[in-house]
Formats: C-alpha cells, sequence, structure tokens
C-alpha cells in the first residue's frame, strides 16, 4: 500500500463496509523514515498490528467493500481531527518521531492534502454509495504502554453513538464462555478518541461498531484467523437485526 488508501471492492455485498484507519505502517521514501529504525517502525506506534489481516478476511467472508489506510499513523494519523496535535506526533509511546519535529506550516498542509483529505473523501464516498450499510471500525491496541500498566481487555468497544449494536456484540460474546475480558469503551474511551466514526458515521446514522483489539491476540497468523472467525460469527446476527435509528 503507496498511497492513502486501498479500496477492497465488494464482492456482491452491500449492506456492510469495514475499514482500518492504521492498518498500514507504510512510511513513503521521500519521508526517511521520519529519522526512525529498527523495531520503532514495525511496533504498534506505526500501524495497528494485525488489523489489515482482520479487515481483509471480514471482507472476503461477508464480500463487502472496504478500506484500509495506505500509510503510517506516524506520517499523520488518519483517525485524528486535523486541530489535534496528535495529527502529526513529535512522540509516541516514549519514541520520539524526529521527522515530524518542527514541520512547517506547509509540510502540515502537505501531508494533510496527500494522505488525509484523499482518505476521508474516499471513506465519504463508499459510504454515500451504500443504502444504509452496518459499518465495522476495526483497531488494535499494545497490551503495555512503555511506562504503562498491562491492560486486561481482550476486545474493547468504543461506544458514543450506537449502544445497541456494542451491547448486542458484547452479550454475544460473553455468552461463549471463553473469559473474553469485553470492555466498553476500553482501553480508552469513544469519547476521547473516535475521529472517523464522527466524522463520517454518526452524520449518517449507520449502525456500527468500533472495535479495539488487544494485539498480543492477532500478532500471528494463526491468532488473525482465530479472532477473525470469531467476529465474523458474532457479527452476522448484528448485521441482520432489524434497524433501530441511531442518535
Amino acid at each position: 500500500m503507496t498511497h492513502a488508501f486501498e479500496h477492497i471492492p465488494a464482492q456482491g455485498r452491500q449492506n456492510v463496509f469495514i475499514f482500518g484507519d492504521h492498518a498500514s505502517n507504510h512510511i513513503p521514501p521521500d519521508y526517511n523514515n521520519l529519522g526512525l529504525s529498527g523495531d520503532d517502525l514495525t511496533r504498534h506506534i506505526a500501524w495497528d498490528i494485525g488489523t489489515e489481516q482482520i479487515v481483509r478476511r471480514l471482507c472476503a467472508h461477508f464480500k463487502c467493500g472496504g478500506q484500509l489506510a495506505g500509510v503510517s499513523r506516524l506520517v499523520i494519523d488518519l483517525n485524528r481531527d486535523m486541530t489535534m496535535d496528535s495529527l502529526i506526533p513529535d512522540h509516541s509511546d516514549e519514541t520520539l518521531i524526529t521527522g515530524n519535529a518542527n514541520l512547517t506550516p506547509a509540510q502540515r498542509q502537505d501531508r494533510i492534502s496527500r494522505f488525509y483529505s484523499p482518505y476521508h473523501t474516499e471513506l465519504g464516498r463508499q459510504l454515500d454509495q451504500r443504502d444504509d450499510p452496518f459499518v465495522l471500525s476495526v483497531h488494535s491496541f499494545t497490551p503495555q504502554p512503555r511506562g504503562g500498566a498491562r491492560r486486561l481487555t481482550d476486545i474493547g468497544l468504543l461506544v458514543k453513538h450506537d449502544e445497541p449494536s456494542a451491547e448486542q456484540f458484547k452479550h454475544s460474546l460473553d455468552s461463549l464462555g471463553q473469559g473474553f475480558n469485553v470492555g466498553m469503551n476500553k482501553p480508552y474511551s469513544a469519547y476521547d478518541l473516535n475521529y472517523t466514526i464522527d466524522a463520517h458515521v454518526a452524520p449518517r446514522a449507520l449502525r456500527h461498531l468500533a472495535i479495539e483489539i488487544r494485539q498480543d491476540l492477532v500478532d500471528t497468523a494463526a491468532g488473525v484467523a482465530e479472532i477473525s472467525n470469531l467476529l465474523a460469527e458474532r457479527l452476522e446476527p448484528i448485521i441482520h437485526r432489524a434497524h433501530i435509528p441511531i442518535t
């Protein structure tokens, strides 16, 4: 993925759409890896580990369309409002991003024009092409930030606009009896970090889920397959539930 986004074409089903804002760790060559090297280019600060494969697998299962970020969140964070300092972070999880330090307004605007605006324009266009789709946003989170406590949540649901879908999904996972720790607005809250849903999904009053998966569950091919199959099975009845308008 070398552009702002990758579109996954629908294979006949139009009532579901899935996207991953942080699915790529790609840094275009002209940014010289933003001054980073080694593990910093592949660990969680650069992307949401496992989410690209999960989005692809779920799109294939549901035969639906999707969208993947084509650039690392360190180049520009597609799930941030343009006014936020963290749109182009100069540090992340105790790592300095020297290539993002002291950017000029022109450099900042270039990244917005090159990556951020095309991604969001296309996401809005894809949603408008569909008649009342169920929307799934897929993210993942590090088990333990540097200097922070270990996170015990296995799967988090960021809930702000569509509580019925989140409650139904949580109940479905809880009923498995497999001991999944499912957190509502954990490891952080939709009232703090929820830009893409707030900007595109909520204004269209679309039913949706914003799912966060702990990365040690999906950092292997086997883990991705297991979680993807679980999500597909538990999402199907929610997608087919009679539409309840959200607010």
